[in-house]
C-alpha cells in the first residue's frame, strides 16, 4: 500500500498559498512551492461550499485516489495543495483524474 505525505500544519498551507505558483482549471486549483526535500506532499481542500460531508469526502477520495495511481509521474521536491472547486461535486473519478493530471503538466511537474 503506497502512504501519501500529506501536508496537515496550517502554516504549511499558508506557505503554499501565499508563495507557490497556482493554476485552476474547471474541477481543481493546484498550488506548487518547493519542498527541498526528497518527496512531494499533498494537501488536499474541500470546502463547505462543494457540498455536505458526504460530498466533500468522496471528492476527496477521489482526489487522493487520482494521486495515488499517478504518483511516479510527478516530479520529486514539491509541495502540492490541491483545492476542489463546487464543479467537481457531481463528476466521476476519471473527470477528476483528467483535471488533476492536466494541471501537473501547466505546473511542468510530470515526469
Amino acid at each position: 500500500m503506497i502512504v501519501l505525505n500529506s501536508i496537515k500544519k496550517n502554516r504549511d498551507f499558508v506557505r503554499v498559498y501565499q508563495n507557490g505558483k497556482s493554476y485552476a482549471n474547471k474541477y481543481l486549483i493546484m498550488y506548487v512551492y518547493g519542498n527541498n526535500l526528497e518527496e512531494n506532499r499533498f494537501g488536499i481542500t474541500v470546502s463547505k461550499k462543494v457540498g455536505n460531508s458526504v460530498v466533500r469526502h468522496r471528492v476527496t477520495r477521489l482526489i487522493r485516489e487520482s494521486i495515488r495511481l499517478n504518483l511516479d509521474q510527478f516530479e520529486k521536491g514539491f509541495d502540492i495543495v490541491i483545492v476542489a472547486r463546487s464543479t467537481a461535486k457531481n463528476r466521476k473519478f476519471f473527470a477528476i483524474e483528467s483535471a488533476l493530471l492536466h494541471l501537473g503538466k501547466l505546473h511542468h511537474i510530470l515526469v
